[in-house]
């Protein structure tokens, strides 16, 4: 059964396995009008096996387990029902805790298909009113809610296409020519999109695409289910994101192109299989999706994209395989001599802006060893230069009158543990830690510390340890905190031992060690016999813990993290708020505001 407003027509305001910033989205969002307190219904007969209240994740949350071992579980609540309520209220004051896990017994809270378990709402991490439905086998791997058939969602509208693009996975790689990423825009022709020219490739081609799917009726944007690629007619790559393990869905940085998503906001999946991606979602051959273009050969490849209801897109293109060209002149527009460089996957690009018609080699000091690089190809008045790392990192580079020092320190291998010290950190790499190799650069400049960029991700943190500067007045209260885009900073903690702090560092990127002094701010809202309603806030590390007594007793004070606002609930409804109250409120660095009030 539809779990809110069965026989109607519903829409969904996220779908299964959807891309998120750094998981698939388990199960549907379901709308719910843009309002709250619409009833929610069970999905089968079944028992409350789980509740979670949080003011943050999927908020107020029931699973409901099934005869069958299948468990439902609906997020973002606005209250439970009356039984339900009345047990967790007791919980809080027994535990003495807004934030609860309950595993209540099996003949507990026991309900038939329909009946209602609570009203729908926006709690937790929610962005809007919604109802977050999933369904879980009985080992708590995600199905997809569509499958059951249900009619109150309707889709008859294939997926939109909107890029796709070409990235080469080899030194010897190209595409039109040339080394790198680049997008195609599909057009329509007739029920199909087609590229308008033949594109030109060599060696390891790896393909992406920019996709999104719509339910009829509605206008939002969703993911798309399913991917396949034909090469000549023959069935070469698929992935279906049907139901990814909880221990892998972080995997999902891997599964799109993470630095493009980073640096656009344009989110590109993946249609290969990257190296250290162990999501099971695929089915490939050898070649893991990849496309081995050869030169004189000519291939057909046809993209399908797919929604849960089958809804279908095709693309056609032609892929001609043709030898790396080299030309030997470049333009003499260039007025003055420069020089750039990126890392893509192991490769060294570097590119020139050259005055001279002939491109000349590029001296490449590795250790002791100078390399001459010789050009790969021109472009216009660019000449590019292309190294493999895995030949060794290079320390510097010089060409015409330029030279370049580069800060490669280690080549970290993924899937075991290494540790990296200087001067200024250590770095732990756990295991799990890394996708793929990483050409590791750290700095540090006037207090800050830098570990590669928020470009590459982790897959499992690091545990990394500064040494730190000696102006820190109170360790106490100094932490160590991520330096985000614009002014944000996120608090990271850390563990002082002597002049060292160390932290669990779950992006790369920058760091700073920053005391907090200030405590949290408390301002009363309003006060009833009946309720009591408070603002909190901080202005650095956040609040972390808050506590209220009425009479040395505690109360209870729900917290909505989203407007920054705590609102007791009584035990005993019949007993009027009366009394001396205290609110404690402590941020993450340890210090504590206290408000005091008479009620």
């Amino acid at each position: 059964m539809f779990p809110i407003m069965p026989g109607q027509q519903n829409f969904l305001a996220g779908s299964m396995g959807e891309i998120r910033p750094n998981h698939f989205h388990g199960g549907i969002d379901i709308k719910t009008n843009q309002q709250t307190g619409l009833p929610v219904y069970a999905a089968a007969d079944g028992y409350i096996s789980r509740i979670d209240v949080s003011t943050y994740g999927y908020g107020y949350h029931l699973y409901l387990t099934h005869p069958n071992g299948l468990i439902t579980t609906y997020g973002h609540l606005e209250s439970f029902a009356p039984a339900i309520a009345d047990y967790v209220l007791q919980q809080h004051y027994a535990k003495e805790s807004f934030d609860l896990k309950l595993f209540p017994e099996p003949n507990q809270f026991v309900f038939k298909k329909g009946d209602v378990i609570g009203k729908s709402g926006n709690t937790g991490g929610s962005a809007g009113p919604h109802l977050h439905f999933e369904v879980r086998d009985a080992k708590n791997n995600l199905q997809n809610p569509l499958k059951y058939g249900f009619a109150e969602i309707r889709d008859d509208i294939a997926p939109t296409l909107n890029a796709i693009a070409f990235k080469t996975l080899s030194i010897d790689g190209r595409v039109n020519n040339r080394f790198g990423r680049y997008e195609f825009i599909p057009v329509k022709q007739g029920d199909r999109y087609v590229l308008a020219d033949t594109i030109s490739a060599h060696g390891l081609i790896g393909l992406e695409v920019q996709a999104f799917d719509r339910y009829t009726g509605a206008a939002n944007k969703n993911g798309v289910q399913q991917v396949d690629v034909l090469v000549d007619g023959k069935p070469f790559y698929t992935h279906l994101i049907d139901g990814v393990p909880f221990e892998l869905t972080k995997q999902v940085s891997w599964h799109i192109n993470y630095e493009f998503f980073k640096s656009t906001g344009r989110n590109f999946q993946k249609c290969y299989v990257d190296d250290g991606n162990l999501l099971p979602l695929y089915n490939t051959g050898a070649l893991r999706g990849k496309l081995k273009i050869e030169t004189g050969t000519l291939h057909q490849i046809t993209m399908l994209l797919k929604d849960s209801y089958n809804n279908t897109t095709a693309l056609d293109f032609l892929v001609k395989g043709e030898a790396p060209a080299y030309f030997s002149t470049t333009s003499a527009a260039v007025k003055k001599p420069d020089i750039s460089y990126e890392v893509a996957e192991n490769i060294l690009k570097v590119v020139t802006a050259d005055t001279a018609r002939k491109a000349a080699n590029i001296q490449l000091y590795v250790g002791k060893i100078k390399y001459d690089l010789v050009p790969s190809y021109t472009q216009a008045s660019n000449t590019v230069y292309l190294y493999d790392l895995r030949g060794g990192l290079p320390d510097s580079m010089a060409w015409s009158t330029i030279s370049r020092k580069f800060n490669f320190q280690q080549a970290v291998p993924s899937a075991k543990e290494y540790l990296f010290v200087n001067r200024f950190m250590n770095i732990a790499f756990q295991k799990g830690s890394l996708f793929d190799t990483l050409y590791l650069n750290t700095g540090y400049d006037k207090g800050i510390y830098t570990i590669n960029s928020p470009l590459t991700p982790l897959f499992q943190p690091l545990k990394v340890t500064l040494k730190a500067e000696s102006n820190i007045t109170d360790k106490s209260k100094a932490h160590v905190y991520y330096l985000g885009w614009g002014k944000s900073r996120g608090f990271l903690g850390g563990i002082w031992e002597g002049d060292n702090i160390s932290f669990l560092a779950r992006n790369l990127g920058q760091y700073k060690v920053l005391q907090d002094n200030l405590p949290p701010t408390i301002r009363l809202l309003s006060k009833t016999k009946q309720e009591v309603k408070f603002k909190i806030g901080d202005n650095l590390s956040g609040v972390a813990t808050y506590r209220a007594e009425l009479d040395g007793k505690f109360l209870l004070l729900n917290y909505e993290h989203k407007l920054a606002m705590l609102t007791s609930e009584r035990l005993d409804k019949t007993v009027p708020l009366t009394g001396n109250l205290v609110l404690r409120v402590k941020d993450a660095a340890g210090n504590e505001a206290v408000y005091q009030v008479k009620l």
